[in-house]
Protein backbone atom coordinates (compact mmCIF):
# COMPACT_ATOMS: atom_id res chain seq x y z
CA UNK A 1 0.00 0.00 0.00
CA UNK A 2 1.41 3.36 -1.01
CA UNK A 3 1.79 5.79 1.89
CA UNK A 4 4.29 8.60 2.13
CA UNK A 5 3.37 8.97 5.84
CA UNK A 6 4.11 5.39 6.94
CA UNK A 7 6.86 5.90 9.54
CA UNK A 8 6.29 2.92 11.87
CA UNK A 9 8.49 -0.13 11.48
CA UNK A 10 8.32 -3.86 12.11
CA UNK A 11 11.88 -5.17 12.35
CA UNK A 12 13.25 -8.68 11.95
CA UNK A 13 16.94 -9.17 12.73
CA UNK A 14 19.29 -12.05 11.96
CA UNK A 15 16.73 -14.48 10.54
CA UNK A 16 18.79 -17.58 9.80
CA UNK A 17 18.05 -19.33 6.51
CA UNK A 18 19.86 -22.24 4.88
CA UNK A 19 19.51 -21.77 1.14
CA UNK A 20 21.20 -22.31 -2.23
CA UNK A 21 22.35 -19.02 -3.74
CA UNK A 22 25.70 -18.18 -5.27
CA UNK A 23 27.80 -17.90 -8.41
CA UNK A 24 29.81 -21.07 -7.84
CA UNK A 25 28.27 -24.52 -8.54
CA UNK A 26 29.08 -25.80 -5.05
CA UNK A 27 27.09 -22.92 -3.53
CA UNK A 28 23.91 -23.75 -5.39
CA UNK A 29 24.53 -27.50 -4.93
CA UNK A 30 25.52 -27.66 -1.26
CA UNK A 31 23.91 -24.50 0.10
CA UNK A 32 24.99 -22.34 3.03
CA UNK A 33 23.68 -20.13 5.81
CA UNK A 34 22.29 -16.68 5.11
CA UNK A 35 21.06 -14.09 7.57
CA UNK A 36 18.22 -11.73 6.72
CA UNK A 37 17.46 -8.39 8.31
CA UNK A 38 14.08 -6.96 7.31
CA UNK A 39 12.32 -3.70 8.13
CA UNK A 40 8.68 -3.32 7.03
CA UNK A 41 7.49 0.26 7.06
CA UNK A 42 3.77 0.68 7.70
CA UNK A 43 1.23 2.33 9.99
CA UNK A 44 0.76 0.19 13.10
CA UNK A 45 -1.37 2.77 14.96
CA UNK A 46 -4.66 0.90 14.59
CA UNK A 47 -3.08 -2.39 15.68
CA UNK A 48 -1.57 -0.73 18.72
CA UNK A 49 -4.74 1.07 19.78
CA UNK A 50 -7.02 -1.94 19.27
CA UNK A 51 -4.46 -4.64 20.19
CA UNK A 52 -5.60 -6.46 17.04
CA UNK A 53 -3.35 -8.77 15.01
CA UNK A 54 -5.51 -8.38 11.91
CA UNK A 55 -4.63 -4.67 11.83
CA UNK A 56 -0.93 -5.35 11.33
CA UNK A 57 1.50 -7.80 9.73
CA UNK A 58 2.29 -11.02 11.58
CA UNK A 59 6.08 -10.98 11.85
CA UNK A 60 6.13 -14.75 12.39
CA UNK A 61 4.35 -15.20 9.06
CA UNK A 62 6.84 -12.83 7.43
CA UNK A 63 9.75 -14.89 8.75
CA UNK A 64 8.22 -18.09 7.39
CA UNK A 65 7.52 -16.40 4.05
CA UNK A 66 11.11 -15.15 3.71
CA UNK A 67 12.50 -18.55 4.65
CA UNK A 68 10.27 -20.40 2.19
CA UNK A 69 11.03 -17.96 -0.63
CA UNK A 70 14.79 -18.19 -0.16
CA UNK A 71 14.66 -21.97 -0.05
CA UNK A 72 12.36 -22.32 -3.07
CA UNK A 73 14.36 -20.01 -5.34
CA UNK A 74 17.96 -20.00 -6.49
CA UNK A 75 19.85 -16.88 -7.57
CA UNK A 76 23.46 -16.35 -8.58
CA UNK A 77 23.78 -12.90 -7.03
CA UNK A 78 22.90 -11.53 -3.61
CA UNK A 79 21.60 -8.50 -5.51
CA UNK A 80 19.03 -10.72 -7.24
CA UNK A 81 18.02 -12.37 -3.96
CA UNK A 82 17.46 -8.98 -2.32
CA UNK A 83 15.62 -7.45 -5.29
CA UNK A 84 13.28 -10.35 -5.92
CA UNK A 85 12.61 -11.06 -2.26
CA UNK A 86 11.78 -7.39 -1.59
CA UNK A 87 9.22 -7.44 -4.41
CA UNK A 88 7.76 -10.71 -3.14
CA UNK A 89 7.39 -9.38 0.42
CA UNK A 90 5.66 -6.17 -0.73
CA UNK A 91 3.30 -8.09 -2.99
CA UNK A 92 2.46 -10.60 -0.25
CA UNK A 93 1.99 -8.04 2.56
CA UNK A 94 0.12 -5.10 1.05
CA UNK A 95 -0.17 -3.35 4.40
CA UNK A 96 3.53 -2.55 4.11
CA UNK A 97 4.38 0.63 2.20
CA UNK A 98 8.09 -0.15 2.01
CA UNK A 99 10.61 -2.80 2.95
CA UNK A 100 14.31 -2.66 3.67
CA UNK A 101 16.11 -5.97 3.26
CA UNK A 102 19.68 -6.91 4.04
CA UNK A 103 20.86 -10.34 2.88
CA UNK A 104 24.04 -11.32 4.75
CA UNK A 105 26.37 -14.06 3.56
CA UNK A 106 28.91 -14.90 6.29
CA UNK A 107 30.50 -17.83 4.46
CA UNK A 108 31.02 -16.29 1.03
CA UNK A 109 33.90 -18.00 -0.87
CA UNK A 110 36.29 -15.04 -0.71
CA UNK A 111 39.32 -16.92 0.72
CA UNK A 112 40.45 -13.87 2.66
CA UNK A 113 39.75 -12.86 6.27
CA UNK A 114 36.38 -11.04 6.48
CA UNK A 115 33.42 -10.76 8.79
CA UNK A 116 30.48 -10.85 6.40
CA UNK A 117 29.33 -9.61 3.01
CA UNK A 118 25.81 -8.35 2.41
CA UNK A 119 23.52 -6.54 0.03
CA UNK A 120 20.91 -4.10 1.32
CA UNK A 121 17.99 -2.72 -0.70
CA UNK A 122 15.06 -0.50 0.09
CA UNK A 123 11.96 -0.86 -2.07
CA UNK A 124 8.53 0.72 -1.78
CA UNK A 125 5.22 1.23 -3.45
CA UNK A 126 4.98 4.36 -5.60
CA UNK A 127 1.91 6.27 -6.73
CA UNK A 128 1.87 7.37 -10.36
CA UNK A 129 -0.67 8.98 -12.66
CA UNK A 130 -0.80 8.01 -16.31
CA UNK A 131 -2.55 9.81 -19.18
CA UNK A 132 -4.15 7.60 -21.80
CA UNK A 133 -5.32 8.60 -25.28
CA UNK A 134 -6.21 7.22 -28.70
CA UNK A 135 -7.49 8.63 -32.01
CA UNK A 136 -7.01 5.79 -34.49
CA UNK A 137 -9.18 2.75 -35.10
CA UNK A 138 -11.30 1.42 -32.26
CA UNK A 139 -10.26 3.97 -29.64
CA UNK A 140 -12.31 2.41 -26.85
CA UNK A 141 -10.80 -1.02 -27.48
CA UNK A 142 -7.22 0.28 -27.51
CA UNK A 143 -7.74 2.08 -24.21
CA UNK A 144 -9.60 -0.83 -22.64
CA UNK A 145 -6.81 -3.22 -23.66
CA UNK A 146 -4.21 -0.86 -22.20
CA UNK A 147 -6.00 -0.67 -18.84
CA UNK A 148 -6.29 -4.46 -18.82
CA UNK A 149 -2.58 -4.85 -19.59
CA UNK A 150 -1.68 -2.56 -16.71
CA UNK A 151 -3.97 -4.50 -14.36
CA UNK A 152 -2.28 -7.74 -15.42
CA UNK A 153 1.24 -6.44 -14.84
CA UNK A 154 2.62 -8.18 -11.73
CA UNK A 155 4.19 -4.99 -10.32
CA UNK A 156 1.37 -2.54 -11.07
CA UNK A 157 -2.03 -2.09 -9.41
CA UNK A 158 -4.59 0.15 -11.09
CA UNK A 159 -6.41 2.08 -8.37
CA UNK A 160 -8.58 4.57 -10.29
CA UNK A 161 -9.70 5.07 -13.88
CA UNK A 162 -11.29 8.32 -15.01
CA UNK A 163 -14.10 8.65 -17.49
CA UNK A 164 -12.92 8.97 -21.09
CA UNK A 165 -13.59 12.29 -22.80
CA UNK A 166 -13.69 13.18 -26.49
CA UNK A 167 -11.30 16.03 -27.36
CA UNK A 168 -9.92 17.86 -30.36
CA UNK A 169 -6.35 17.14 -31.46
CA UNK A 170 -3.54 19.18 -29.88
CA UNK A 171 -0.44 20.53 -31.60
CA UNK A 172 -1.68 21.76 -34.97
CA UNK A 173 -1.64 18.44 -36.86
CA UNK A 174 -4.89 17.79 -38.75
CA UNK A 175 -6.32 14.50 -37.46
CA UNK A 176 -9.29 12.76 -35.86
CA UNK A 177 -10.56 13.57 -32.37
CA UNK A 178 -8.95 11.86 -29.38
CA UNK A 179 -10.45 9.82 -26.58
CA UNK A 180 -8.58 10.75 -23.41
CA UNK A 181 -8.50 9.75 -19.77
CA UNK A 182 -6.23 9.26 -16.75
CA UNK A 183 -5.29 6.43 -14.41
CA UNK A 184 -3.98 6.26 -10.87
CA UNK A 185 -1.64 3.33 -10.28
CA UNK A 186 0.49 1.98 -7.48
CA UNK A 187 3.66 0.30 -8.64
CA UNK A 188 6.93 -1.24 -7.54
CA UNK A 189 8.54 -0.13 -10.80
CA UNK A 190 10.93 2.78 -10.92
CA UNK A 191 10.07 5.68 -13.26
CA UNK A 192 12.13 4.40 -16.20
CA UNK A 193 10.87 0.86 -15.67
CA UNK A 194 7.30 2.18 -15.68
CA UNK A 195 8.03 4.14 -18.86
CA UNK A 196 9.36 0.96 -20.49
CA UNK A 197 6.24 -0.96 -19.45
CA UNK A 198 4.02 1.75 -20.99
CA UNK A 199 6.03 1.70 -24.22
CA UNK A 200 5.63 -2.08 -24.44
CA UNK A 201 1.85 -1.71 -24.17
CA UNK A 202 1.87 1.05 -26.81
CA UNK A 203 3.95 -1.09 -29.14
CA UNK A 204 1.56 -4.01 -28.83
CA UNK A 205 -1.20 -1.61 -29.88
CA UNK A 206 0.73 -0.76 -33.05
CA UNK A 207 1.87 2.68 -31.90
CA UNK A 208 4.10 4.40 -34.49
CA UNK A 209 6.21 7.44 -33.56
CA UNK A 210 6.50 9.08 -36.98
CA UNK A 211 4.81 12.48 -36.59
CA UNK A 212 5.23 14.65 -33.49
CA UNK A 213 1.76 15.22 -31.99
CA UNK A 214 0.44 13.06 -34.80
CA UNK A 215 -2.31 10.41 -34.77
CA UNK A 216 -1.76 7.29 -32.68
CA UNK A 217 -3.50 4.08 -31.76
CA UNK A 218 -2.45 4.48 -28.13
CA UNK A 219 -0.68 7.12 -26.10
CA UNK A 220 0.43 6.45 -22.49
CA UNK A 221 2.30 9.17 -20.62
CA UNK A 222 3.50 9.41 -17.02
CA UNK A 223 2.03 12.60 -15.58
CA UNK A 224 3.20 12.30 -11.97
CA UNK A 225 5.37 9.81 -10.08
CA UNK A 226 5.15 10.41 -6.33
CA UNK A 227 6.49 13.95 -5.90
CA UNK A 228 9.45 13.21 -8.13
CA UNK A 229 10.84 15.77 -10.56
CA UNK A 230 12.87 14.32 -13.45
CA UNK A 231 14.19 16.10 -16.51
CA UNK A 232 16.20 13.92 -18.89
CA UNK A 233 16.27 13.42 -22.64
CA UNK A 234 13.93 10.43 -22.51
CA UNK A 235 11.75 11.23 -19.49
CA UNK A 236 10.32 14.41 -17.96
CA UNK A 237 8.18 14.24 -14.81
CA UNK A 238 5.82 15.96 -14.12
CA UNK A 239 4.74 15.76 -17.74
CA UNK A 240 5.62 19.08 -19.43
CA UNK A 241 2.95 21.61 -20.35
CA UNK A 242 0.11 19.68 -18.71
CA UNK A 243 -1.17 22.93 -17.17
CA UNK A 244 -2.11 23.99 -20.73
CA UNK A 245 -3.88 20.77 -21.65
CA UNK A 246 -7.51 20.45 -20.74
CA UNK A 247 -7.58 16.87 -22.03
CA UNK A 248 -5.07 15.99 -19.29
CA UNK A 249 -6.41 18.13 -16.45
CA UNK A 250 -10.10 17.30 -16.76
CA UNK A 251 -9.69 13.52 -16.29
CA UNK A 252 -7.13 14.15 -13.55
CA UNK A 253 -9.56 16.36 -11.65
CA UNK A 254 -11.98 13.45 -11.59
CA UNK A 255 -9.53 11.05 -9.89
CA UNK A 256 -7.12 13.36 -7.98
CA UNK A 257 -8.52 16.91 -7.71
CA UNK A 258 -6.28 17.94 -4.79
CA UNK A 259 -3.04 16.52 -6.11
CA UNK A 260 -0.53 19.37 -6.08
CA UNK A 261 1.86 19.93 -8.97
CA UNK A 262 5.35 19.84 -7.38
CA UNK A 263 6.69 22.61 -9.65
CA UNK A 264 3.64 24.81 -10.24
CA UNK A 265 2.54 24.70 -6.60
CA UNK A 266 -1.15 24.43 -7.53
CA UNK A 267 -3.60 21.56 -7.31
CA UNK A 268 -4.91 19.88 -10.43
CA UNK A 269 -8.28 21.54 -9.81
CA UNK A 270 -6.65 24.95 -9.56
CA UNK A 271 -4.71 24.39 -12.78
CA UNK A 272 -7.89 23.46 -14.62
CA UNK A 273 -9.67 26.51 -13.21
CA UNK A 274 -6.90 28.82 -14.45
CA UNK A 275 -6.99 27.16 -17.85
CA UNK A 276 -10.75 27.62 -18.14
CA UNK A 277 -10.37 31.27 -17.17
CA UNK A 278 -7.83 31.70 -19.99
CA UNK A 279 -4.89 32.75 -17.81
CA UNK A 280 -1.39 32.61 -19.33
CA UNK A 281 -0.28 31.10 -22.59
CA UNK A 282 -2.84 28.33 -22.62
CA UNK A 283 -3.56 25.89 -25.42
CA UNK A 284 -6.70 23.79 -25.60
CA UNK A 285 -7.74 20.86 -27.68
Amino acid sequence: MYSEWAQDEICIEELEVFAHHGVYPEETRDGQLFYVNAVLRMDVGAAGREDALEKTVNYGAVCRFITAWMQEHTCLLLEAVAERLAEAVLLEYRAAAAVELEIRKPHAPIRLPFGCVSVKVRRQWHRAYVAVGSNLGNREAYISDAVRALKEHPLIEVRKVSDMINTKAYGGVEQEDFLNGALEVETLLGPWELLEALHEIENKAGRERTVHWGPRTLDLDILFYDRTCIETEDLVIPHPDMENREFVLRPMVQIAPYLRHPLRGRTVSELLGRLEEGEGNLHKR
